[in-house]
């Protein structure tokens, strides 16, 4: 299990990284995840990658006792790849799990101040899970068209408006989690995938009655690669949001009705 010390307190601290054809960049975010946060072991979650990305992570986690590899039999979509790496850090009992993408989005650079910001000594601020937010103060993207930028930012918007959850950027995928959280709100009937997964598991946090903080980031647009991001992903995300707002208007309602007086 990782080191407890170093990583700002939190405890032994895994950074899940899936990937799927990714071997233009895996060396890359590896090396830059161990010299931002030393004492962070990783996890390299791969589907299977045609081009050889799981290849290059078994080398890396050969010459590196901070670097581990999953192997999956195939691409599941992102929320599966998670799902698996959180239930692999889990019962190696890891103390906080960290998302990351394997393209450099997410600047490992920026991975400190997740971590001061989930060990929060002032008890009010104690956070469960940290997500490094695009649409805070402070937060930014890099080299992304504008038709993009506003798209997520709708998707946010819609979503904070129809789940009435309190997040500027629930789809974002930069973010960390206490072991206790993931436990707490359970993984096993976890179905979505795609950015939708990111919500779902903001929500699930928020509904448990726990503690969640934003924190500003720099997204920056990869280099190398194709994005993952597609019609199906958004459609997905645009269905299961719809739904589950509607089902909590329905739940509101109910409630409101059971608690009028009756004539």
């Amino acid at each position: 299990m990782a080191d407890s010390e170093g990583s700002g307190g939190v405890g032994g601290v895994i950074v899940i990284i899936p990937t799927y054809n990714e071997y233009q960049n895996i060396e890359m975010i590896v090396g830059r995840v161990r010299e931002s946060v030393p004492d962070a072991h990783i996890l390299v979650a791969d589907d299977n990658s045609p081009d050889g990305t799981g290849a290059i992570a078994d080398t890396l986690a050969k010459d590196d006792d901070h670097v581990h590899v999953l192997h999956r039999a195939g691409k599941e979509g992102l929320g599966a790849a998670y799902i698996a790496g959180f239930r692999w850090a889990l019962e190696r009992g890891y103390d906080v799990v960290v998302e990351m993408d394997a393209d450099g989005s997410h600047q490992p650079e920026q991975l400190p101040n997740l971590l001061r910001a989930l060990d929060s000594t002032a008890p009010a601020a104690r956070a469960d899970l940290v997500l490094g937010s695009r649409w805070v103060r402070g937060g930014r993207v890099r080299n992304w068209p504008l038709k993009r930028e506003l798209l997520s930012r709708a998707a946010n918007l819609y979503a904070r408006v129809m789940l009435g959850i309190p997040v500027r950027d629930a789809t974002g995928g930069y973010r960390a989690f206490r072991a206790a959280t993931l436990k707490r709100i359970g993984l096993d009937d976890v179905q979505s995938q795609g950015y939708c997964f990111q919500v779902d598991l903001a929500m699930r946090t928020l509904d448990d009655g726990m503690r969640v903080r934003e924190v500003p980031i720099t997204f920056v647009e990869r280099v190398h690669g194709a994005s993952k991001m597609s019609k199906d992903v958004f459609r997905e995300a645009l269905v299961r949001v719809t739904l589950w707002g509607l089902a909590r208007r329905g739940a509101q309602l109910a409630a409101l009705l059971r608690g009028r007086p009756r004539r």
